[in-house]
This record gives C-alpha cells, sequence and structure tokens, in this order.
C-alpha cells in the first residue's frame, strides 16, 4: 500500500522527515518496506532558473535563429534561441549548461556548452513541452514581468517534492488502508489530533433515486445522492499528481475524485450515470444463478444467487462493493451523476471477488472490513469536490439507508492484564492516555480497568488481547526492556534434534554451493500428480493457488523458470518443505527435502571450459548427504517417480529414502524452464526416524599403519559393484576397512557381456601391523569367492 508524505500533512501537523516518519511507522506497526522521491514532472525542474532576456539580435550565420544575453540571477550567457517569440526584457525559464532537460517526448538530454553556426551558447532558454510543463512548442514560456530573477522554476511553478511510503500492511489492519487511518495511528503515536478535510453539507431529503435495499444483511447501509449538470473532463494538475504519487492512472474527474476519496479516507465509492438508471429507482439485491452480466472490463460474467448486485428495475448495473457494470458506467457525455457511499458485507464481498476472480481496491478494503459510521461523511467528502471540479448543482439532498445501525464493540480492560501481557509496569494513566489516543470510548473507569466501546471500524479489534496488543503497539515495543535476568524451565528435546539435523543438512548443502529457496505450498491443481489424492482449497485465492502441493518439484521449477528468464542459468537450489495427501482415514502431511541441479558444473572462465551438470553430479551429492547422515548403506532400484524420466530411488524395504534423476521434458515444458534439471526429492521423515537408531561411536585412531591391495576381475555386466563390495566384507569383517572401485573397463578385448571391475581394498588392524602373508591369504579368500559366489574371473 501506498502512502504519500504530503498527504499525510492534510491530516495532522507534524515535523518528522519521510526518514523519521518511516521509522514511526515501523514502530508501530505498519512497516514501511520502501521510501521513495515522487517528483510531480520528470526531473522536478531541477537546474532551471528563472531568468531575463537583456538583448536579443539576429543570428549572423542563420535567418531563424537569435543571439541572446540572459541574467540567470549571478551571470550573463550568452544563449542562441530559434523561438520566433523570443524578445528583449522577457522573463523566461532557463536551463544552464549541465542541467538534464525532461521534454514531454523523446529522451531526456543534457544541455552542453556549444558553437551553433560559429557562435557560443551557453544554455537554452525553455518552451513548456521541453521541460515537461505542458504540449505547447510554439516558441519559449513567457514569464509574467513580476516573477523574480534567480528564483528556482521548482520554487516558482510551486512544485514539491513527496515522499511515498509502500507500507507492508497486514491483513488484520484494514483501518489503516488509507491516508486518514496511517493518520489515525501517528495521531495516536505523537499525541496529535486528526484533521478532518472540509466537505459540503447536504440536507436529507426526498432523493431524487429512489434507493431499495433487499439485502441489509450483505448491505447493511446505503448511502447516495445525485448532482446534475456536471461537466466530465481532465482533472486538475494537482489532482492529477496526487493520484500519480501513489500509482494510480488518472481517468476523469468524477472517477478520479472516487479513486481519491477512496485513498484519502478508505471509503470505496462509485459513480453511476444518473440517466443510465432506468426509472430513477436503484435496487440492491442478489439475481438468478446464471444471470449474464458484462463488467467494466468488457468481461460477460455468470453470477451466482450469492453475488450482491446494484440494479435498477430492469438490470443490473455494477457487483456491489467489487466491479461496475459497462453500460452505467461514467462516460464522457455524462451530465448526472447518481453517487454511491455503502457499507457492504465483508464476506459476501470476498466470496465475489473470488468467485470472478475479481480483485479492486474497493474489493480490497471492503473484503477486509470498511467503516460503517464514514459513508456519509466520505459522500459529501466526494461531493464538495465534484462541485468544485466538475460543476452541477445537487438535486433531492440525501439518502441514507440504514435500518439496524452497527453498535461499537464492548471491551473490559485490567490495568493488571496489560501490565502483565506487556511485561512492564506501564502507569495507568498512560495505559488510558494510549487508548483514548486510538480513538477508543472510556465508558467508565475504576483501579482496577476500564470499560471500553470500540469504534465498528476496527474489526480487529474485539477482545480484550487486542485492546493490550493495541497499548503496547503504540507505547513501543522497543521500550520494553530486556531483563538481564531470564527464568526458564528446562526441556529434554528427542534425539536426534530434527532442527539441529537440518541445519547441519543445510550447511553442507551451502558449503556445495546450494542456495535454499521457500516456496508457497499452494500450488495449481494441474502440478497435482495423485489427483484423487489431491488437497483442494475450499476458498481459494486464485486458480494458481487452489491445491496443497505434493511435491516441491513443480514449485522449484518456477523458481528455476524465474532465474533463467533474468539470465542465471546455473542453479544449484535447495528446499525443505511439507507436501500434503488426502488419505481415507483424513489428510496427511510430510517434510520433503528437494535438489535441484541444471546448467554448467562453474561458471565461464576465460582459462577453462565447464561441463554441463550431469546425473552424476546429483548422485554425488544425494550419496554425500546420505553419508554425512550416516544412511550411506541403502538398497537402490529404478526410479518410478512422477515427473522424472528416469534415475535411481535409494529404499530399505518399502521406506523409500529418496528419489533423484532427470526432470520429464513433459515437466519442464508445464513450467517453462529450458535444459536439463536434475532432481532429487528426500522423504525427511523417514530419514529422521531412520537415524535415531545410528549410534555414534568415538574411538581413538590407530597407531598402525592400514595396507592398500588392487584387483582387477572380469564379471557379467549384470553383477553390481555393491555385489562385490558386499561379498567382501562378509569375507573379511574384522580387518576390511574400506572397499572402493577406481576404475571400469568395458571394450572389444573383452568377451560379449562382461565388464572389468579394478577393485581397492585397504586393510587395518587396530592392534598390531599387518603381514603381506596376512593380506595375501584374504585375498585369495575374495578370489576363491568371487569365483565362486559371482562368476568371476581374476585379470592378469
Amino acid at each position: 500500500m501506498r502512502i504519500s508524505y504530503n498527504w499525510l500533512k492534510d491530516f495532522i501537523k507534524f515535523d518528522q522527515s519521510p526518514e523519521e516518519l518511516s521509522e514511526i511507522l515501523t514502530n508501530i506497526g505498519l512497516e514501511v518496506e520502501s521510501l521513495e522521491t515522487v517528483q510531480s514532472i520528470p526531473g522536478g525542474l531541477e537546474g532551471l532558473v528563472v531568468a531575463e532576456v537583456l538583448t536579443c539580435e539576429r543570428h549572423p550565420n542563420a535567418d531563424k535563429l537569435n543571439l541572446t544575453t540572459v541574467n540567470n540571477g549571478s551571470e550573463i550567457l550568452n544563449v542562441v534561441c530559434g523561438a520566433p517569440n523570443v524578445a528583449k526584457g522577457q522573463k523566461v525559464v532557463l536551463a544552464g549548461v549541465g542541467t538534464t532537460v525532461y521534454p514531454v517526448e523523446g529522451e531526456p538530454f543534457k544541455i552542453k556548452k556549444a558553437k551553433i553556426r560559429g557562435e557560443a551558447s551557453e544554455g537554452m532558454i525553455c518552451a513548456e513541452d521541453e521541460i515537461g510543463l505542458g504540449q505547447s512548442h510554439d516558441g519559449i514560456m513567457v514569464l509574467p514581468d513580476e516573477a523574480v530573477v534567480g528564483t528556482r522554476a521548482k520554487d516558482y511553478f510551486g512544485l514539491q517534492d513527496d515522499y511515498v511510503f509502500e507500507i507492508g500492511l497486514t491483513p488484520n489492519r484494514a483501518d489503516a488502508a488509507s491516508h486518514i487511518g496511517v493518520a489515525r495511528d501517528i495521531a495516536a503515536y505523537l499525541r496529535r489530533k486528526v484533521l478532518l478535510s472540509k466537505v459540503v453539507d447536504i440536507e436529507e431529503g426526498t432523493p431524487n433515486i429512489k434507493v431499495t435495499v433487499e439485502d441489509s444483511t450483505d448491505c447493511p447501509r446505503y448511502s447516495s445522492t445525485t448532482i446534475e449538470g456536471v461537466t466530465v473532463k481532465e482533472s486538475p494538475q494537482w489532482l492529477k499528481d496526487r493520484l500519480a504519487s501513489i500509482g494510480i492512472r488518472a481517468i476523469n474527474n468524477i472517477v478520479d475524485i472516487t479513486n481519491y476519496v477512496l485513498h484519502e479516507l478508505g471509503q470505496p465509492l462509485h459513480a453511476f450515470d444518473a440517466e443510465k438508471i432506468k426509472n430513477r429507482h436503484i435496487v440492491v439485491k442478489t439475481l438468478p444463478q446464471g444471470t449474464k452480466f458484462v463488467t467494466l472490463d468488457e468481461v460477460e460474467r455468470e453470477l451466482t444467487d450469492e453475488d450482491l448486485m446494484i440494479c435498477d428495475e430492469e438490470k443490473p448495473l455494477c457487483i456491489a462493493g467489487v466491479f461496475g457494470g459497462l453500460s452505467s458506467g461514467v462516460t464522457a457525455d455524462t451530465t448526472s451523476v447518481f453517487l454511491e457511499s455503502a457499507y457492504f458485507n465483508s464476506v459476501s464481498v470476498r466470496k465475489t471477488s473470488k468467485h470472478h476472480g475479481l480483485k479492486t481496491d474497493a474489493s480490497f478494503r471492503f473484503e477486509r472490513g470498511t467503516d460503517p459510521d464514514i459513508t456519509v461523511y466520505a459522500l459529501k467528502r466526494a461531493v464538495k469536490l465534484i462541485l468544485e471540479i466538475a460543476g452541477g448543482k445537487l438535486v433531492g439532498g440525501l439518502s441514507d439507508v440504514y435500518p439496524k445501525p452497527i453498535e461499537p464493540f464492548k471491551i473490559s480492560v485490567s490495568y493488571a492484564r496489560v501490565r502483565s501481557l506487556i511485561g512492564k509496569d506501564i502507569p495507568s494513566a498512560e495505559i488510558k492516555s494510549i487508548i483514548e489516543a486510538l480513538d477508543i470510548k472510556v465508558v467508565s473507569e475504576s483501579e482496577d480497568g476500564l470499560e471500553l466501546e470500540v469504534p465498528p471500524y476496527r474489526v480487529d479489534v474485539n477482545r480484550e488481547v487486542d485492546i493490550i496488543e493495541e497499548v503496547l503497539r503504540i507505547y513501543g515495543y522497543n521500550n520494553i526492556e530486556i531483563k538481564q535476568q531470564i527464568k526458564a524451565s528446562l526441556n529434554t528435546s528427542p534425539k536426534p534434534d530434527k532442527d539441529a539435523v537440518q541445519d547441519q543438512i543445510s550447511d553442507l548443502l551451502i558449503g556445495n554451493g546450494f542456495h535454499e529457496i521457500l516456496n508457497n505450498s499452494l500450488t495449481k491443481s494441474a502440478y497435482a500428480t495423485d489427483s484423487d489424492r489431491a488437497v483442494k482449497i475450499l476458498n481459494s485465492l486464485s486458480s494458481d493457488l487452489d491445491t496443497m502441493r505434493q511435491s516441491l518439484l513443480y514449485s522449484g521449477l518456477g523458481v528455476i523458470a524465474y532465474n533463467q528468464k533474468r539470465k542465471y542459468p546455473n542453479l544449484r537450489l535447495f528446499e525443505f518443505g511439507n507436501v500434503y495427501f488426502k488419505e481415507t482415514e483424513g489428510y496427511v502431511e510430510n517434510k520433503h527435502l528437494s535438489l535441484f541441479m541444471t546448467g554448467n558444473q562453474e561458471s565461464e572462465q576465460w582459462n577453462a571450459t565447464s561441463d554441463k551438470i550431469s546425473f552424476y553430479d546429483m548422485k554425488g551429492v544425494v550419496d554425500g548427504l546420505l553419508a554425512r547422515l550416516k544412511l550411506d548403506v541403502l538398497q537402490v532400484r529404478d526410479l518410478t517417480a512422477p515427473g522424472l524420466s528416469y534415475g535411481l530411488t535409494y529404499h530399505r524395504g518399502d521406506k523409500e529414502f529418496v528419489n533423484f534423476g532427470a526432470v520429464s521434458k513433459e515437466a519442464l515444458k508445464l513450467t517453462d524452464v529450458q535444459g536439463e534439471v536434475f532432481y532429487a526429492e528426500f522423504h525427511w521423515d523417514t530419514i529422521l526416524k531412520a537415524i535415531r537408531k545410528n549410534k555414534i561411536v568415538y574411538k581413538e585412531i590407530s597407531k598402525f599403519p592400514s595396507m592398500r591391495r588392487d584387483l582387477a576381475v572380469l564379471i557379467d555386466e549384470g553383477v553390481s559393484f555393491a555385489s562385490l563390495k558386499e561379498l567382501a566384507e562378509k569375507t573379511e569383517r574384522k580387518l576390511l576397512k574400506e572397499v572402493n572401485v577406481f576404475d571400469v573397463y568395458k571394450g572389444d578385448k573383452l568377451p560379449e557381456g562382461k565388464k572389468s571391475y579394478a577393485l581397492s581394498f585397504v586393510f587395518q588392524d587396530e592392534e598390531k601391523t599387518l603381514t603381506d602373508k596376512q593380506i595375501d591369504s584374504i585375498i585369495q579368500k575374495f578370489i576363491r569367492n568371487f569365483e565362486k559366489e559371482l562368476n568371476a574371473e581374476i585379470r592378469k
């Protein structure tokens, strides 16, 4: 949410700089994510000054150019000017050497000292389109004689820099979704009063357009009035500047005023062309299921029987609180306006907004809860602006349908409870002062606490604990001291500590060049690998976030696609996250660890080339991670996991520990990822259960040396290294410490269906030095068992 610094000053007097105010807002719970300087026109007329033309003569070498001398208040400059209307004695706008000029059309350019047809020129006398002040290029701007030479053009034209706060508004703070809402919080912190804008007085009377509310549950209050004789045109510059500062595009004066009041007061308004309201009768109601309605974006939508609509006697005009209709909006031909300021039920608006996939500034506020008490004030504020800017006159007075007023929240607060939860002995008078500064009414007071009435616009404050949070927010989290002594009871946690293990593995992966990512657990149903077990979201935010993920694969591929499009192709990523399934007995949530590798092994170097990442790079990482967890002895089978084209599964019986391999072309195409991606997904919960059985044994390093022997064996292609290693360890359990394969050969000189493994064996005795005779004896046992059990041949 964008909030203007200058706009806030309309509601509260303060001297704090934008940086200081930014810190205050963050401290009281309205976190400022960024602070931006905004200029009403590009460049802000920086470097331009008011100057006077002292002399003006024809250029000796050009018929259409003039030689002028110009006083800028500090020196006399020679300027060549091509404008036909330049003359001696004029007050003009001068851009000196080094000034950057921002024209209405074309790129900005810097003024340089130059020679034009042989004559020196030390600046430029400006036309209004050359500096972004207008469209005219008939000649230079000529200022009134009263203009003071040397005055900055920025000051002369009254341009003022603004500063815009980007506030990360939390969902519960609907009351702060406006400038007056933010001003209320600042006023509470500074103990100042909020200044309200002037409004026009509208008497209640017989409405020019009749209003009937058939559904008072979803529309508890509907305020309206009619203005005739308006002129729809471009908004004045100040209004366009205000809206532009917060990122709102100006449309026309009527629509701009409704947007202005929305962001000023937090109350959405809607303007109808009064002439398009059949029989001058507005009806607030729902329509039959399947009714067709074309919205302002020219899309035909099918309504549900729960969508609250603003209608006339024949047709729907607007989706209440969400979006206007194409046929009833204000156009350039509109001369009379019916202005709506209503309070709609937040649940109703939220359902309608989500169903139709429509997110607007109005629905954003209505679905979180607006102020039912501000509808008439906001209406009067908009009417005043319309009468001033668009002309016209009020007809029929004010209509305010409000059959059952919404009562304030009644809350009891204990001083002792406030101090207990905050953890500081705040004086009762200070607590009361903060509460009153927050526009919360103190009904009665006793020694023990307060009886309060909270205004309805504070939808997030309806319990005692909410009041305490408000007190702490304004009192200041930074003002709560951390005690020197903290008492806590010891709590033994089960081993292994799952957080510690996760941290260790994260450190291992980061040390190997991986970056951690964190994705949303919500994803689109198209990514569900098992649709029958998919966990669907009942009130999904959008079609892209309607299912709980069943794998970490697709969200990670989305990160890869995002980086690839920004020229970051070499990626190593990991994520710890949950996956979700629907089972017969209920829902299941499991934690997984995913790894992604794509691109080159190394970044580009001038003196070396880098190979593409391969399956074996991923296998090395997987094996290293499992070895770190002491789970390096697992069974292996070919991969059958969805989303992967080939790979391996490490398991122990029917328990899978990890699936890894190459991502399928279909999955890559679905997520718009280029190139080959290798993926591993660890069943983290299964791993944690398995490592509980691991026993860490410390032993002293042997002082006796180890011995190595190599052996080349010819075996069938179907025999794996794991089979050789298992048989060797079974043959010699005590002295054999390590078995490794350091060469594999398949070639023309070997019989068909055969391969050659070069094996190394490391032996060591913890108590004495081994002899060659002992090692030779063990090697002979290996040879006999390899020949007998695996049909191996020993190569010389």
